[in-house]
């Protein structure tokens, strides 16, 4: 059994990058709107479409926890393309030496776009300094999904782990859980699949081996998420795509941590296009967990936030770019 992750006095999170734009919708008092973040933070004197955040079809965020005093900072993945993540992470004033750690969910290019251009600027703010990049050895190979008329969308390539080195990044290529930042965060290893109706992305293929046709890949097999364990409440579970389906990420969250009670999820929860036929097992079998935060963006999908609005009330809390989340 892993051992009981540390709890964290307080977890801040950036959302650096996602689909969505909101800063008209209310929200409660833990978490402000990225107008709000940026006046706030002095980093807003006139408010113009130059001085805020642009939405793009992808994910990215900052994670800020406290431990022992100490704030640990990861980046959870970097979004579809180095120009979106970089305008962004000046706006919001990102500081890259604090970046101690980067995770990469899965190898989709959404999230990985912006890969490269983040560890180039995370070196250059560290001086060099060793920092950890964490991704999976499925992640590198070419992705496609398949239209209904057989053509296909070809997905851009992850970075590979030697242009990371070369970046200036410590690549650790694994499958296995991960301990991060003095404990402060816990990657998974691959997810068990356990429910009947999560089957992943069916039209989703990968490269084989030789290069030269196109294998069934629907379970998107190296996707993990992160988990933190925040004092006084539990463990906040990050997960960027959810192609493993919701309900098997909190299923083995709750697995992994057994004495830990979950509290919360973050992140795109993929319930759009082929996979709304779940929507309805998927939002039943969640309310079971009996979170009291549930924040879902990216890849959700309209139909399913305006499910679980109906099902949740306030304890849903939808991400978009430059939302800032205190817990």
């Amino acid at each position: 059994m892993t051992p009981e992750p540390k709890e964290v006095d307080a977890l801040e999170i950036l959302v650096l990058v996602d689909n969505l734009t909101d800063s008209l919708s209310s929200n409660p008092a833990n978490v402000q709107p990225e107008w709000s973040v940026l006046l706030t933070g002095g980093k807003l004197r006139v408010l113009a479409g130059s001085n805020i955040c642009c939405a793009h079809h992808g994910l990215s965020m900052l994670l800020i926890a406290t431990l022992g005093g100490k704030k640990r900072t990861l980046l959870f993945d970097a979004g579809p393309a180095a120009a979106t993540f970089e305008r962004n992470a000046e706006i919001l004033g990102v500081d890259f030496a604090g970046i101690e750690a980067v995770v990469l969910s899965h190898g989709h290019w959404d999230h990985a776009g912006g890969l490269l251009a983040a560890v180039e600027a995370i070196a250059r703010a560290r001086g060099h300094k060793s920092f950890a990049c964490y991704v999976h050895p499925g992640m590198f190979r070419q992705r496609a999904t398949r239209r209904p008329d057989g053509q296909l969308y070809v997905n851009e390539l992850v970075p590979d782990p030697a242009r990371l080195e070369n970046a200036g990044a410590r690549v650790i290529n694994t499958r296995d859980p991960q301990s991060v930042a003095d404990g402060a965060f816990q990657v998974s290893g691959e997810i068990a699949r356990v429910t009947s109706y999560e089957a992943g992305v069916p039209n989703h293929l990968s490269r084989s081996a030789d290069g030269t046709s196109w294998e069934p890949d629907p379970l998107i097999m190296d996707e993990r998420f992160v988990s933190v364990n925040v004092k006084g409440k539990g463990q906040f579970v990050f997960s960027a795509c959810s192609h493993a389906g919701l309900i098997n990420v909190l299923t083995h969250a709750r697995l992994a941590f057994p004495s830990v009670p979950l509290y919360g999820a973050m992140g795109g929860l993929h319930l759009s296009g082929i996979n709304e036929r779940v929507i309805p097992q998927t939002v039943a079998d969640l309310k079971k967990f009996g979170l009291k935060f549930l924040a879902p963006g990216h890849c959700t999908g309209w139909r399913a936030l305006s499910q679980m609005a109906r099902e949740f009330g306030d304890e849903l809390v939808p991400s978009a770019v430059g939302k800032q989340y205190r817990l």
